[in-house]
């Protein structure tokens, strides 16, 4: 993939741009073998584990979700990123984001300028919309949030939310997100829905093993960012699911619940669990759209629940897809010294992902897959299904 912003200088988030895709894919796969050398020795070495051919991406345009910075003026905004000196970098072309994505960035852009919104100015801390935050859907449709510093914008953000619609009629989902502090963060707690639909529909792709229930995404709920590979994980953990076939299942840090939703069959009992009471409303929609009687979702800490759980309360099999910190200790050695039988373990680190495995020596690998969620970058996805020994 070729990228003038890179190119130029301008951007370098993409740590890999410029190397060629196939060695991309085979350099995240000898990483990923090389550190999980001592969980596949510990499982009766290389011919124990099983590794599947890695799932690809395409190479630009896979990015749903851009988290653009709004920099500049009133007058000539920026949407992208800020620079060493803090100041407003535009990328509203780029091209790893979808292209929807990069079709609503120059409208937004010009819906600042026509709204007056003042970007903010992080050295000077003044002005009043910090970012512009765009996840676009399968189908086209987009969820649009403009972090603000304070309600006093509501006014005007309604007020031209018509002319905004009527320049993009894909944004289905409006919100202003409400971030009055000066710190390091993309959006505050607050978030105040401005159009009738709340939730942006999420229908990823079927598979031949693999049904395709619609996923809700509510504004602040996670969801994968590479919408192709996200229906290929999901439907490759099913797949190993099914194989073990476990009567009782738990999805922790279940986001909106694409590895429960996927994964649920008649007479197989499903938790879901995840802090995010926003995405646990979103993947309970999700389920009673679907007619999903034994799948249930909460609003807990994943290693909370766990050391609540006594005896039969504790599930078959557990999938956890934490973020990068990884599961920790107090959670995995719950796994190692519980009854469960099998975990299906999704990492976007495979640093924390090898930590993890050594501390659950009686949860044995078996097999491995890595999906490059993150094409042009460093960071990948890796899947694993681990065996009681």
């Amino acid at each position: 993939m070729q990228c003038d912003y890179f190119d130029r200088g301008v951007c370098r988030s993409c740590t890999l741009m410029g190397q060629a895709y196939a060695d991309q894919v085979l350099d995240k796969e000898l990483r990923t073998r090389e550190l999980l050398h001592e969980a596949v020795d510990a499982a009766g070495g290389p011919g124990a584990v099983e590794w599947l051919p890695a799932v690809t991406s395409p190479e630009s345009g896979y990015r749903n979700k851009a988290k653009m910075v709004v920099g500049g003026s009133v007058q000539h905004p920026t949407i992208g990123i800020l620079d060493h000196r803090q100041r407003g970098v535009d990328l509203r072309h780029c091209g790893i984001c979808t292209p929807g994505i990069r079709q609503a960035l120059p409208i937004l852009a010009d819906f600042v300028r026509a709204s007056g919104l003042i970007p903010y100015d992080v050295p000077a801390r003044r002005g009043e919309l910090k970012y512009v935050l765009v996840t676009e859907s399968p189908d086209g449709e987009l969820l649009v949030r403009f972090v603000l510093r304070s309600k006093g914008q509501l006014p005007r953000l309604r007020q031209h939310l018509g002319a905004l619609r009527q320049a993009l009629p894909n944004a289905v989902v409006v919100t202003a997100n409400l971030l009055p502090e000066h710190k390091a963060v993309t959006e505050g707690e607050r978030e105040v829905v401005l159009t009738e639909q709340e939730t942006l529909p999420m229908r990823l792709a079927a598979t031949p093993s693999t049904r395709a229930p619609t996923m809700h995404l509510r504004p602040q709920s996670f969801f994968q960012t590479n919408t192709h590979v996200a229906a290929q994980l999901y439907a490759q953990a099913s797949d190993w699911i099914d194989e073990v076939d476990p009567a009782s299942m738990w999805d922790l840090y279940c986001g909106v619940g694409g590895f429960a939703l996927h994964a649920a069959r008649p007479g197989r009992r499903v938790t879901g669990i995840e802090t995010s009471r926003e995405a646990i409303r979103s993947a309970g929609q999700s389920a009673r759209e679907a007619g999903l009687a034994d799948l249930r979702f909460a609003a807990d800490d994943a290693t909370e629940h766990a050391l609540r759980a006594r005896g039969g309360a504790v599930p078959e099999l557990v999938v956890v897809n934490p973020p990068r910190r990884g599961i920790g200790d107090v959670l995995a050695t719950w796994l190692e010294d519980s009854d469960v039988q099998h975990v299906v373990y999704s990492s976007c680190n495979p640093v924390t992902l090898a930590r993890d495995l050594a501390r659950m020596p009686s949860m044995r690998l078996r097999r491995v897959r890595v999906l490059d969620m993150f094409p042009q970058t460093g960071h990948l996805e890796a899947v694993t299904l681990l065996f009681r020994s």
